[in-house]
């Protein structure tokens, strides 16, 4: 009945919405398999897109050709660009998003999309044949076969949600567990493992004070993902800021003992970096209060998401402690919060484009690697639907190092370290975060994109304007001088030491506290520049300031990417028993036979390998 495919999608979240639209933008036919056709890019947790180093996933998906983008601008109800007091590599764009039309919008941008079928049913199994998956087989017995296939299945696998001393199975509230797959896979030779996450309470904002609460805005001259032509807001809804209290702590107590977190019912881990409330109250117990965001989800419905408030106590306790936090003492319950245990596969069994090891034309992308966030889990569905379609036409992989974006740091961070906990993504992760920001997040993807085909012409031709704009005010800044008569008045102003000559432009921009604006009240010829290129396009301005500010930083990091590329150069054959290379350590051998990395620079970054072993390997290639 269904044709054979080109790629196989299973899971419409997040990381299956790109792998299919990344895949059938590039030409090749594709079948979304889901369970249900009205959960499409569910935001299952917080109604949210962005936010610290996830923002510049986010960029990045857009640059390369993705959707996430586009989608979080169109369905966005708030936008902030967070850490503007820090450097430029820490500012993170974050939008607050209408849940329903963000899922909505998936839906179109896929259907568009005449490469895209789509078919709702679980799936229970692969169908492999002499080591190479050939297709799916469907819960209602229907078996679908393609070239490719790619594994997407969030928290469903085998999922158990935990709300006090309740169990019950499920993938989310209110939608059923996916069963057979793990089972399936475990009969191909992969490893299982299990993480947990969990969800806050969502209630009623017609019952909340917010007049008791921190008004948090969206950013007054708003800006967006996409560098497509994606409009930005004009009108944005405030989010809330309130906090938990002693009052608040002694009632969550009252439920521990009923806790599927400390009562032994919940065995595998959580996100470090998003605990419960309750694990937070235990594990700072010197803390007397708690962040709380209280954010809307959406422009046309009255229901919050009590973002910090994540639990699994039993929904009476859960209740009681939220009517004792400053704004909610009259507050009405949608639906409470509850913990999800789910399989994962620990993703040292992939490689780098994202297909596994065991099982060629195989693809794991999203929560079935560990990780945890939307955002974490689109940039893998990117890259695994644009590996698939280059695996179906016997094209060249398609992979990001560590200094080419984000993505790249997430991914082999995942292949060559792992992880037993659910992964999140940090600026602190990457260590070229300088050259990772999100203002260059374009001119440093787009021409891949565009080769891959899943960037246009017009998106090229607008990366490639940008940098000729930016260049030009950066030789303008470099050329026109400052007089001491033009510049102290401004600089005693900014607590920066007098010029007793004329300086270039681009000289004062590297001092602190020395912003492009304080240029322009300076020069007026430096003002003329400015305002020629901001007619044309104003992110040329930001990225010239940027570059121009941090140039030294900018060439030092870069010399260690130069660095880093000479140890990624040196290939190392999958077929290395490295139990047989004398010198190397016990540790070694052991992990670098589980990993069996691609390159030298790869082997460097494996946990337990050490600098000597490095320069035995280096000798063992002859080098």
């Amino acid at each position: 009945m269904l044709a054979k495919y080109d790629v196989i999608v299973v899971g419409a979240g997040h990381a299956g919405c790109e792998a299919a639209n990344a895949a059938a933008k590039m030409g090749s036919r594709v079948l979304l398999v889901t369970m249900n056709m009205n959960t499409i890019a569910q935001m299952s947790c917080n109604p949210a897109m962005g936010g610290v180093a996830k923002g510049q996933i986010v960029r990045e998906i857009d640059a390369l050709g993705g959707g996430s983008g586009i989608v979080s601008d169109k369905s966005a109800i708030q936008f902030r660009m967070l850490n503007l007091s820090k450097g430029p590599a820490m500012w993170s764009p974050r939008t607050q998003n209408d849940r329903v039309l963000f899922s909505l919008e998936w839906r179109y941008l896929l259907e568009k999309n005449p490469n895209v079928d789509f078919w709702q049913d679980m799936c229970i199994g692969i169908i492999v044949e002499n080591n190479c998956v050939v297709g799916v087989e469907l819960g209602m017995g229907t078996k679908v076969f393609a070239t490719t296939v790619v594994l997407t299945n969030g928290t469903f696998l085998n999922g158990l949600i935990h709300l006090g001393e309740k169990q019950f199975g499920g993938g989310r509230a209110g939608e059923k567990a996916a069963t057979g797959l793990t089972e399936s896979l475990v009969q191909h030779g992969f490893i299982a493992g299990r993480m947990k996450t969990g969800t806050p309470p969502r209630v009623d904002g017609r019952s909340l004070n917010y007049a008791l609460m921190e008004a948090q805005q969206g950013d007054q001259n708003p800006s967006k993902f996409s560098y497509s032509d994606t409009a930005p807001l004009t009108k944005q809804l405030a989010c809330h800021i309130t906090y938990t209290n002693e009052h608040t702590h002694d009632l969550l107590r009252t439920g521990f003992d009923r806790s599927p977190m400390f009562n032994g019912a919940i065995k595998s881990t959580g996100p470090r970096y998003c605990p419960s409330i309750e694990d937070k109250i235990s594990r700072f117990a010197d803390r007397e209060r708690h962040q709380i965001f209280v954010e809307p989800e959406g422009w046309n419905t009255v229901e919050i998401y009590v973002n910090g408030f994540s639990t699994s106590l039993p929904e009476e306790v859960q209740y009681a402690a939220m009517k004792t936090i400053p704004g909610f003492e009259n507050v009405k319950m949608f639906r409470p919060g509850y913990a999800i245990e789910y399989d994962y596969f620990p993703p040292t069994q992939l490689k780098h484009t994202l297909e596994t090891k065991l099982v060629e034309n195989l693809f794991f992308a999203g929560q079935i690697n560990g990780t945890t966030g939307y955002e974490e889990a689109a940039c893998q569905g990117l890259m695994a639907g644009i590996n698939a379609h280059q695996k179906t036409h016997n094209k060249d992989p398609f992979v990001l190092s560590r200094s080419d974006a984000y993505i790249g740091v997430l991914i082999d961070d995942l292949i060559t370290k792992g992880t037993n906990e659910p992964y999140r993504m940090f600026t602190s992760r990457a260590e070229f975060r300088i050259l990772l920001r999100q203002d260059n997040a374009d001119e440093r993807l787009t021409h891949l994109g565009y080769q891959l085909g899943l960037a246009d012409d017009t998106a090229l031709q607008k990366v490639e304007k940008k940098t000729q704009l930016t260049e030009a005010l950066k030789q303008s800044l470099r050329q026109i001088g400052i007089t001491p008569a033009e510049a102290n008045r401004v600089l005693q102003t900014k607590g920066s030491s007098e010029i007793t000559q004329q300086v270039k432009a681009s000289t004062i921009l590297t001092r602190p506290h020395i912003a492009l604006d304080d240029l322009m009240i300076m020069s007026d010829k430096v003002k003329e520049a400015v305002k020629q290129i901001e007619s044309q396009n104003p992110l040329a301005v930001e990225q010239a300031e940027i570059l121009l500010k941090y140039e030294g930083y900018i060439e030092r990091e870069q010399e260690q990417v130069d660095k880093l590329q000479r140890l990624e150069a040196l290939v190392l054959s999958p077929t290395i028993d490295y139990s047989e290379i004398k010198n190397l350590s016990i540790e070694s051998k052991e992990k670098l036979n589980k990993i069996k990395p691609a390159t030298l620079g790869q082997a460097a970054r494996v946990s337990g390998v050490s600098p000597s072993d490095i320069s035995v390997l280096l000798v063992h290639l002859g080098r």
